[in-house]
């Protein structure tokens, strides 16, 4: 899988919370909604910005659109790839016949901003006049992450699920006879596989710092269901106890495996994480956690590796909830400024509504299906290893990171404060949850 859509979790993350606000009087649109005919079947020519460039992938959506266009053949779409967000926003800012109808994002941090500043479509109507009810259409924390505060302005376009990797050539040589279910089983098997070598390691366990490759808080924070926001839209970071758990377990993984500073300098080791050069792929790691996209990486780069997948380990006070693991995805929506909404709503539904536009696009890219139908459809292309991601992506447990105003602005919080926890530059959690619990519930004052 193509490394520009994993880094919506990582690197653009941080891009993401730095993006400006894209305020609803600065967009300088009309309102859309214009009736253009493709009901009566007129010719109607709709654009579509999508941000995919692989030659897999692009060959996915391209698929999918022609089967759309044969489908309905008074509609043709004209499509545009490799779209950056920035590159988008500023079009619909600016709006114009230039400006596209479709787009669809790699970050769902966004979808906030997208929702409030108005400048994509609120599809709740169009929904319900197509008789699609959303909860039973799409998986729960899917549906979570493409909405904003009622306003369905998203629809979720393929979905990704974090998950454990884990070498089964070295479990057998640690005598660990299966993958750890809770997090105490998980540090003694990190431990028992960590092999050390001079002032390093000849293997590491696990990777456990905030700065190690898709070990961030908010998917560690998938496991434990943290809340975030109370329904005032508060900040709960320094309330909900499940936070200040996962930063001391967290902690003491590090500590357990070495310390910060060690497991820092072991680190800058590791290739590029979208490479054959990935530390669990050379065998640098023995556990990781990551997402679907890794299984078809693996066989692409053909890693001598004896490898298999299981669910990531839940706390151990929460063990019924195994199976459950953090989930986000690709999102699609419509340009407010569309004069063409009807056509574009009819090339959205399909995409992310269709059982066989859903499942062949999964087969295509090897991303998780996004409807409960295609998640369970016989034609969809799932060995044992993958089927672990689709299995998650069911669990009604499963979690993600919810909308806000300023996108990713408070996951970038979280990120920050544990950089200084887990390095001791900061000592006291709970000192420390309440000061960043006080900066993001101040930036999304200055937000709103």
């Amino acid at each position: 899988m193509r490394a520009m859509i994993r880094r919506r979790t990582s690197a653009a993350l941080i891009a993401s919370a730095t993006v400006a606000l894209i305020a609803t009087a600065c967009t300088g649109q009309s309102a859309g909604g214009g009736d253009d005919g493709s009901d009566a079947g007129k010719d109607v020519t709709i654009t579509f910005w999508h941000g995919w460039s692989q030659d897999n992938e692009v060959k996915g959506i391209n698929d999918n659109v022609a089967a759309f266009e044969k489908a309905h053949p008074n509609i043709h779409v004209n499509v545009v790839g490799n779209i950056t967000d920035d590159k988008s926003q500023q079009a619909l800012r600016a709006g114009g016949p230039d400006a596209p109808d479709v787009v669809s994002s790699f970050s769902t941090d966004q979808v906030g901003k997208f929702c409030s500043s108005n400048v994509w479509t609120d599809l709740n109507p169009l929904l319900q006049k197509s008789g699609i009810d959303p909860a039973k259409t799409f998986p729960t924390a899917m549906l979570k992450y493409s909405q904003f505060q009622g306003n369905q302005c998203s629809l979720p376009l393929l979905g990704d699920t974090y998950g454990l990797y884990y070498n089964k050539a070295a479990f057998a040589a640690a005598g660990i006879s299966a993958p750890p279910k809770t997090f105490s089983e998980f540090e003694a098997d990190a431990v028992k596989l960590t092999v050390p070598a001079g002032d390093g390691y000849k293997q590491l366990g696990f990777m456990p710092n905030f700065h190690g490759y898709e070990t961030l808080p908010s998917h560690y924070l998938g496991q434990y269901g943290a809340t975030y926001f109370d329904a005032d839209g508060k900040s709960t970071i320094a309330s909900d106890p499940t936070v200040a758990a996962m930063y001391t377990w967290q902690k003491d993984l590090v500590g357990k495996l070495g310390g910060y500073d060690k497991l820092e300098k072991f680190r800058t080791t590791f290739g590029d994480e979208f490479s054959a050069k990935n530390p669990f792929e050379t065998g640098q790691v023995a556990m990781s956690l990551d997402g679907e996209w890794r299984t078809a990486s693996i066989a692409q780069d053909g890693a001598n590796l004896d490898w298999a997948t299981a669910p990531f380990p839940v706390p151990d006070d929460q063990a019924a909830t195994y199976g459950r693991g953090y989930q986000t995805g690709t999102i699609i929506g419509i340009a407010k400024s569309s004069r063409k909404q009807t056509a574009a709503w009819e090339f959205v539904k399909f995409l992310t509504t269709d059982t066989d536009a859903v499942v062949s696009f999964a087969n295509a890219i090897h991303n998780v299906p996004s409807t409960n139908a295609a998640l369970n459809s016989p034609k969809l292309v799932a060995d044992p290893n993958f089927k672990t991601f689709i299995d998650i992506a069911k669990n009604p447990n499963s979690s993600t990171t919810p909308s806000s105003i300023n996108g990713g602005a408070y996951i970038l919080s979280l990120q920050n404060f544990g950089y200084d926890f887990e390095s001791g530059r900061k000592t006291d959690l709970q000192a420390g949850l309440k000061a960043t619990a006080k900066e993001i519930d101040d930036a999304v004052a200055q937000a709103k």
